[in-house]
């Protein structure tokens, strides 16, 4: 039996199972889609039970960009602050989220970014979570020693570079990403990437570094 002081909210789903339902519509067929009745059908629950959690669709929708900004925005910016030796180490740190969607869903960002075209609101929220990201970048170069002006030219250069990524909808192998990581810390950079700082990222990721061989 469920406890006194927890409902049971088994017939009704939860506030999580909306929001990832509305996800998943919002990345299947566009913000459109993101409507209670489908979003119902798919969770097998009544309609009115989305009223439990949403006062109503303007609400789920907030809550997604909420979970957007604190999945894709503050975990880049969490990536920026993560303990790194040197510079080099701190940019693979954020090249985790390129690799992670637990860090950052790429996928989610596309969406999101379809979004803002029929919505000014979500343009405006794409807009500051382009500024926040790229800031958070420069003050990552700044703390290695990187004048201001070259280390917002590097940190917009990573983030346009990404962002060009999955705009594009561009679909790498991981062993092909991995081949070019080392040349892309050295332009974004300056530095050339360690053996021990590689590996210890491809292990990061599954990938050994055994398994890479020269290219040509």
């Amino acid at each position: 039996m469920p406890s006194a002081d927890k409902p049971n909210t088994k017939w009704k789903g939860s506030r999580d199972a909306w929001l990832d339902a509305a996800f998943g519509l919002l990345l299947e067929s566009g913000v459109d889609s993101v409507r209670i009745l489908p979003l119902a059908k798919r969770l097998d629950v009544s309609r009115t039970s989305f009223y439990w959690f949403f006062k109503d669709r303007e609400a789920l929708l907030d809550a997604l960009i909420e979970r957007w900004r604190e999945k894709n925005t503050q975990g880049l910016v969490r990536q920026t602050e993560a303990y790194a030796e040197t510079i080099v180490e701190a940019i693979l740190n954020v090249f985790d989220c390129w690799l992670d969607p637990e860090l950052f869903d790429s996928q989610l960002e596309f969406a999101m970014r379809s979004w803002a075209l029929q919505s000014e609101e979500v343009a405006r929220e794409i807009d500051n979570a382009d500024e926040t990201r790229i800031e958070a970048l420069t003050r990552m170069f700044e703390r290695y020693g990187y004048e201001p002006l070259a280390a917002n030219v590097r940190g917009r250069t990573i983030y346009l570079t990404q962002i060009g990524y999955i705009s594009m909808k561009t679909q790498e192998a991981l062993e092909v990403r991995m081949r070019r990581i080392p040349a892309y810390v050295e332009i974004f950079t300056g530095k050339t990437p360690q053996p021990r700082e590689l590996q210890r990222f491809q292990a990061r990721h599954g990938y050994a570094a055994e398994a890479m061989t020269p290219s040509g």
